[in-house]
């Protein structure tokens, strides 16, 4: 299982995977009104930086669309902002997490989304693995990664545990895409990360991503947001929900 000092170091410790176990009665999260560090995207920049980012950064600049870099970059700043305030003993290396942001939707790309039979988030998670090893990372690191995509759309799973790394992601990406838990960060923060980062109608392009996935590939994990024994030309739930997000509404001309 590789080095035992790694399962922290990588973000392995396990939470629970379910938010509202997480928050129950959480000093900071829980209420009407939760903690909100008045961050603003400066307090995360410049972002972690070694060989391995340089290497990886552009291995995903050249290959995903402008509007999934910069919501990948958003999610590393949210995930970040969410750990920091609300869960300060999580000590997990920031390099493995902006990696995990980084390479989570490497599987829509235009190389990968169409071209195999896997569900996004599965070939994503391997693509995601060899790049990493490819380019020097050590194999916790990559299988860290690659765990926390292969699950980070499991938004349904109610039982058992999740890697901090993983939680990160999942919190991150469903507040970016629907705004679930926005309130879990300051409304300045929001502003700042979409000014440097701007989402470019993210969520009408990423429920356009839902929809091609479902179309070529009903059986795919992208299904579980739907109704039971889902099929091609029904609406999508995810992608309603993706488009009804009013918290980045605001934003999503920029």
């Amino acid at each position: 299982m590789g080095d035992p000092g790694n399962v922290a170091r990588y973000g392995f410790t396990a939470v629970p995977r379910d938010p509202d176990v997480l928050f129950k009665d959480h000093p900071t999260a829980s209420g009407d009104h939760p903690k909100q560090n008045l961050l603003t995207v400066n307090h995360f920049l410049p972002f972690p930086q070694s060989a391995l980012v340089d290497q990886i950064r552009d291995f995903v600049k050249a290959e995903l669309d402008p509007q999934t870099f910069n919501h990948s970059n958003r999610v590393y700043v949210y995930g970040t902002a969410i750990a920091k305030t609300h869960f300060p003993e999580w000590i997990y290396d920031n390099e493995t997490y902006y990696l995990a942001c980084l390479l989570h939707d490497i599987g829509t790309a235009e190389k990968f989304l169409a071209t195999t039979k896997m569900s996004f988030e599965f070939k994503g998670a391997i693509v995601a693995r060899d790049q990493i090893l490819k380019y020097g990372g050590v194999e916790d690191q990559a299988d860290s990664v690659c765990d926390a995509i292969i699950r980070h759309q499991d938004i349904f799973v109610k039982g058992g545990n999740i890697t901090q790394i993983g939680q990160a992601l999942q919190l991150a990406t469903i507040l970016d895409n629907v705004g679930i838990r926005a309130d879990l960060i300051h409304p300045k923060l929001i502003e700042t990360t979409v000014a440097e980062f701007p989402r470019m109608g993210w969520s009408e392009h990423f429920a356009s991503v839902i929809e091609k996935e479902l179309t070529l590939k009903p059986w795919c994990h992208t299904s579980t947001f739907e109704i039971p024994n889902w099929s091609r030309g029904a609406s999508s739930n995810f992608a309603t929900d993706v488009r009804g997000n009013d918290v980045m509404r605001p934003f999503d001309s920029n």
